[in-house]
């Protein structure tokens, strides 16, 4: 049923198989999971949406974004419920291109098409710690409030947050660093 949390199992390199236990049911033959830490590892883009026989659709940094790429997959009116046989044959080059340009509009991308030097697995989760030393690095470095959201913005772990732990994380770290 939409919007429950199910069981997935997502195809890796062609045949590995991976199983999720907290994938979301976002649409019919759609499901939005996060990647688990032991996959990609250099791939910051830790949110898939998946068809549901186990191919990767699309990427995000957040969960935000992957859902709204479901519902532009949705508006496409293509029957996601199909077997993935019948999709491939179904959809045309054309057809992904031009899919693949609207998911841009809201951050989504082609599975693998985003790469970070080092293991980037965690990114869009924190720690108290976490924070504590960017506060530190911020207070250091004499960062603004204004100055510690374009770092953050741009840096594992904060740039794969969701809007509101994106901003609670910012406003914890101007706090701990007393920036203005």
């Amino acid at each position: 049923m939409i919007g429950e949390t199910t069981e997935y199992t997502m195809i890796v390199h062609g045949q590995q198989k991976y199983t999720v236990s907290d994938a979301v049911q976002a649409a019919p033959g759609l499901v939005v999971f996060r990647m688990p830490n032991i996959q990609s590892l250099n791939n910051p883009a830790r949110w898939r949406i998946g068809h549901h026989e186990g191919r990767a659709i699309a990427e995000s940094m957040t969960r935000e974004n992957a859902l709204k790429g479901v519902a532009i997959l949705t508006e496409s009116g293509i029957d996601w419920t199909r077997n993935e046989d019948d999709l491939q044959n179904a959809i045309s080059n054309k057809t992904a291109r031009d899919l693949y340009a609207k998911l841009s509009h809201v951050w989504c991308d082609e599975p693998g098409s985003n790469y970070m030097p080092g293991n980037v697995a965690h990114n869009g989760t924190y720690t108290d710690a976490d924070i504590e030393e960017a506060a530190r690095e911020a207070k250091a470095d004499g960062f603004s409030a204004a100055d510690i959201l374009v770092a953050m913005s741009h840096t594992v772990p904060w740039m794969g947050l969701d809007t509101e732990d994106f901003n609670e994380a910012h406003n914890r770290i101007v706090t701990l660093a007393e920036a203005d």
